[in-house]
């Protein structure tokens, strides 16, 4: 795989005087959440003991997601000198636990648990994609546009697996959508939002689904057709949809026309709070 280090960024190229506040606190919880990633590397590793090959390549996933997190922890601490990433990461995952040692995919089969990587890369790419077109700043935009390159890149990693288990287990289009819908709409998955509250620094005591709505608040918005668009469509090809067919494009549409709706319902909500 390509390799890019910290050391790589333009760090000299920072500037405070287009630092905005809120994307500092979404790179906070964004450097959490992929600091996390050696715990699903072993996650992974562990789902597929007998695959030495795809083991390898989780191992070195989940070394490119972490530093991932380096980066962005190294640019919150930046435009933050007052971020204590260490006490933030420890509050973090002391409530959000990976099981390591699994022998079964949370997912049902190993086709399905790749099919939800795919989905989960290509939605990481199209959120620092997103990210990197509505920041100004210049050093947080090169880490995002490094990071949205790469997680499209593991997107078709994880999709290549998926075919070859999808081949020897035969799980059908319809078993796919239904682990590809799951994952999207997750409602157990507030790791990003909790992420964002522990980031944060707030002394309100957790709320799941306030955080889950704020977070979701100050991100979805940023999004535009194109980033839906790219997320949306791969997730139809890990599905077996073709994006560029007619039920594809239509899927699609009205993905964006739901996604916008939801994220103009939170922008009010978000305005009356």
């Amino acid at each position: 795989m390509p390799q890019w280090t910290v050391d790589d960024i333009a760090w000299d190229k920072f500037d405070p005087k287009k630092v905005d506040p809120e994307m500092v606190r979404i790179a906070k919880a964004a450097c959490m959440v992929e600091h996390h990633s050696g715990d699903y590397g072993a996650y992974l590793c562990s789902v597929f003991p007998d695959d030495a090959e795809f083991s390898a390549a989780a191992a070195a996933w989940a070394q490119e997601e972490i530093r991932h997190g380096q980066a962005l922890r190294r640019y919150a601490e930046l435009a933050d000198p007052s971020f204590n990433f260490d006490e933030a990461f420890e509050r973090f995952v002391a409530n959000h636990k990976i099981d390591t040692t699994a022998k079964e995919s949370v997912r049902g089969s190993r086709c399905g648990e790749l099919v939800a990587r795919c989905v989960v890369e290509v939605g990481t790419s199209a959120h620092y994609s997103a990210l990197r077109d509505s920041a100004t700043e210049p050093v947080f935009r090169e880490i995002c546009q490094r990071i949205a390159g790469d997680e499209f890149r593991h997107y078709k990693l994880f999709y290549t697996y998926m075919k070859r288990y999808q081949k020897a287990e035969r799980i059908n289009l319809l078993a796919r959508a239904k682990v590809a819908a799951g994952r999207l709409f997750e409602s157990a998955d507030d790791e990003l939002a909790y992420a964002y509250h522990c980031g944060s620094g707030e002394s309100l005591p957790y709320d799941r689904r306030r955080a889950i709505k704020s977070y979701a608040a100050r991100t979805l918005p940023l999004y535009r057709y194109g980033h839906v668009e790219l997320g949306f469509g791969m997730t139809l090809k890990a599905v077996g949809i073709k994006p560029q067919g007619l039920a594809g494009k239509v899927l699609t549409r009205l993905a964006w026309a739901a996604f916008r709706g939801y994220a103009r319902y939170l922008e009010r909500g978000l305005a009356h709070a």
